[in-house]
């Protein structure tokens, strides 16, 4: 920490925060959980909380003490606590998951504790948030082929240690997923005003997610500022599919690929599918839908970042 941060930490010793930990996230250890701690301790009175299981964070948010709330894990624990926390106090993100799509997003560096540090002196940034049939979401979500690879990805379960599947997994998933449909997925929805799609994803900042080190951009317009934007692909091919991871990964979006539809600053998507069908949202499976109505919750949230 500079001189000048150490000051302004001096100024603003007084204020309480919490410091929400998911200990089974893939970059969580105890060794890291204490060097956040003292970045953040350098600025505030710290509280530190422990998830015990999946939704768990909702509740610790909900009753989180201080004017700000750090949350150190994955982006599913981040999730959580953007569904839990109410009111006006300020959240920041530190990464520990294995992918930790919502911090990379904001700018914040990979490594935890360099994150801690730069949170530490961040300003607030009022951003909106994605619900989908109520639930809140930071970056992202769909039905179709994410959420089925998601679902797969989840029933493989989780490591001796409780971590879950990397990048390689999630694409071999992905992979599966389009060879059980023939290579081709057939449209299974109806995505109102605009038609029946194979699936739809709903953005709610340019980057999806990340493969590696490369950030995924189906809607490269998106920002965390304005409303939704949503692509959603017509019975797609495997060559279409490849095309779009293609387009995604040098920012150009799906909008020019042929069966696309598009939409952007969108306050409200209505889906109804043809059968019940799994629905994800920010990377976490959120079970089976026959009808999904996105929303957007404008200036909902303030992040430090």
């Amino acid at each position: 920490m500079s001189g000048t941060d150490r000051r302004r930490a001096d100024r603003i010793r007084a204020v309480r925060a919490t410091l929400i930990v998911n200990p089974y996230a893939s970059a969580v250890t105890e060794e890291r959980v204490r060097a956040v701690e003292r970045e953040l301790g350098a600025a505030y009175e710290l509280e530190t909380l422990l998830t015990e299981g999946r939704g768990h964070a909702v509740e610790l948010g909900r009753g989180a003490k201080g004017k700000a709330i750090f949350v150190f894990g994955g982006d599913g624990v981040f999730n959580e606590v953007l569904n839990g926390a109410g009111g006006r106090r300020a959240l920041g993100f530190v990464p520990g998951g294995g992918t930790s799509v919502l911090p990379r997003a904001l700018g914040l560096p990979r490594d935890p504790v360099a994150a801690a540090r730069v949170l530490v002196g961040a300003r607030p940034r009022r951003i909106s948030l994605g619900r989908v049939n109520g639930r809140r979401f930071a970056f992202g979500a769909g039905i179709g082929l994410d959420s089925k690879a998601v679902r797969r990805i989840d029933a493989r379960g989780r490591k001796e240690d409780g971590r879950r599947p990397g990048d390689l997994a999630f694409f071999g998933a992905v992979v599966g997923t389009v060879a059980a449909s023939g290579w081709r997925l057939p449209d299974i929805l109806e995505v109102k005003g605009q038609g029946r799609a194979a699936l739809i994803v709903v953005s709610n900042d340019a980057v999806f997610t990340y493969a590696g080190g490369t950030a995924l951009r189906f809607s490269p317009e998106a920002r965390f500022e304005l409303g939704l934007d949503c692509a959603a692909l017509a019975s797609p091919g495997a060559l279409t599919l490849v095309r779009s991871v293609a387009r995604a990964a040098r920012g150009r979006g799906l909008a020019d690929l042929p069966g696309a539809m598009t939409g952007h600053d969108l306050d409200r998507i209505e889906v109804a599918c043809d059968r019940p069908l799994p629905l994800q949202a920010d990377g976490e499976d959120l079970g089976d839908v026959e009808e999904a109505v996105f929303e957007c919750e404008r200036d909902a949230v303030s992040v430090l970042a």
